[in-house]
């Protein structure tokens, strides 16, 4: 998988292969970033957060693009490990990343040390997990105000309008084939 844009533009990331493993495909990933883009997001203004990151190629875009910092949560040690060694590979700095290989609702139990302005979540399918994400997300401080948050969900998953998550406004719902990307402002 290749980079789209930025400082590390055209280098090839690694990914994991296997049931549940599903990387965003070059046209989700540009028109994810078209989107952000069009929304006004300074790359190096923002604080990424990428949810069950697999292979955490839509927050090394960022990177890619100057973003601060970027935290990576993954569960599987397999997909962390080839997150880490991305990372080195591409020579990012270690200040700019964190990896945790940890269940995400473990790691969204304790609030971060500060909210992030980009939330990446993309769930394995079949799980119904972005609710219980998203709900305990807004409620532990992990969502700044004013940010924007990413889900790439399954076509079928409709966009859930009840919550804490009814407070955020939901900008975009598009579909890619068997996907579906789900676009809020907090």
């Amino acid at each position: 998988m290749r980079i789209v844009s930025g400082q590390y533009k055209g280098r090839s990331i690694k990914t994991c292969e296997g049931p549940g493993y599903r990387p965003a495909t070059m046209k989700v990933r540009e028109s994810i970033f078209s989107m952000l883009m069009a929304r006004g997001v300074n790359f190096a203004d923002v604080r990424v957060v990428d949810m069950f990151a697999g292979s955490g190629s839509l927050a090394i875009e960022c990177l890619s693009r100057g973003a601060q910092e970027a935290w990576f949560v993954e569960k599987s040690n397999k997909a962390a490990g080839l997150i880490r060694k991305n990372l080195n590979d591409l020579g990012v700095e270690k200040r700019r990343c964190r990896v945790i290989s940890k269940d995400l609702f473990a790691v969204l139990g304790k609030p971060p040390e500060k909210p992030f302005d980009l939330i990446f979540i993309d769930p394995p399918y079949g799980k119904d997990l972005l609710v219980p994400a998203l709900e305990k997300a807004i409620k532990n401080g992990w969502i700044a105000e004013d940010a924007l948050v990413l889900a790439e969900v399954e076509i079928a998953v409709e966009a859930p309008h009840e919550g804490p998550i009814a407070e955020m406004e939901l900008l975009t719902d598009r579909e890619y084939g068997q996907t579906r990307i789900l676009l809020w402002r907090n």
